[in-house]
């Protein structure tokens, strides 16, 4: 099998478990989007992924998701481009022209950028991250601190609130990863309720990856981030 080939079949995988996830829950497929995760891929593994109808992909380095978007190969072509890895706040400027969606925001000093550096011409959507595993290593917000957050995001005209993300801690089992995504769900539910939100501001959860993402549709994810699945294994 080919690279392109094994691209083409890992999307086509994933597509079947999205479907099948959907099917256990009640769900409809166009309630969810598909990220793949292209960090340390080629250009031209996501080309192959684009040319196979996939069009949201993630970042999660500044520098590598503007090489990219700037390739010959892909500037131009209508792609989503997702910044996800720990953002640090100089670099928010660098990214609000390329990204359509920041799902990395989680503390104040993030916000402010965003605030002095966005356009409410042409708003960019955000996710709030919230660690919910409460792992001293991982970026996220706390739970306890995701209110006063999202009041402050709500409240810049150049953002979006779009909802919340959480990476769990990393565990062999999907079935492990469920109480994460219950909590997420939770706490979007309470913070929408108390936050008065209507339409889509907060409305959305980022969760699930390669080994949960099935569970995590099951538990209500809107956005689901896949990288090995698709890609492989990556080489840094």
């Amino acid at each position: 099998m080919t690279r392109e080939e094994s691209i083409r079949s890992g999307l086509n995988d994933v597509r079947d478990g999205i479907v099948l996830a959907c099917g256990q829950s009640g769900r409809s497929v166009d309630e969810i989007t598909l990220i793949a995760v292209s960090k340390f891929m080629s250009v031209q593994d996501i080309e192959t992924a684009f040319n196979a109808g996939q069009l949201h992909f993630g970042e999660n380095y500044a520098q590598e998701l503007l090489v990219k978007a700037s390739s010959p190969q892909l500037a131009g072509k209508p792609i989503r481009w997702h910044f996800q890895g720990g953002l640090q706040s100089r670099k928010v400027r660098d990214i609000i022209p390329v990204a359509s969606t920041i799902q990395s925001v989680d503390r104040d000093s993030v916000i402010d950028e965003l605030a002095r550096r966005t356009d409410p011409a042409a708003p960019v959507d955000v996710f709030l991250e919230v660690n919910t595993g409460g792992e001293a290593q991982k970026s996220g917000a706390a739970p306890a601190n995701a209110e006063r957050l999202c009041r402050r995001l709500i409240q810049i005209p150049g953002v979006r609130l779009k909802g919340l993300m959480t990476i769990p801690p990393f565990l062999e089992d999907p079935e492990a990863s469920r109480p994460y995504f219950v909590a997420l769900r939770r706490l979007r539910d309470e913070l929408r309720a108390r936050l008065g939100a209507s339409g889509d501001v907060l409305a959305g959860l980022s969760m699930g990856m390669t080994s949960d993402y099935k569970v995590a549709i099951q538990e209500g994810a809107t956005v689901v981030r896949v990288g090995t699945a698709i890609f492989g294994a990556r080489t840094p």
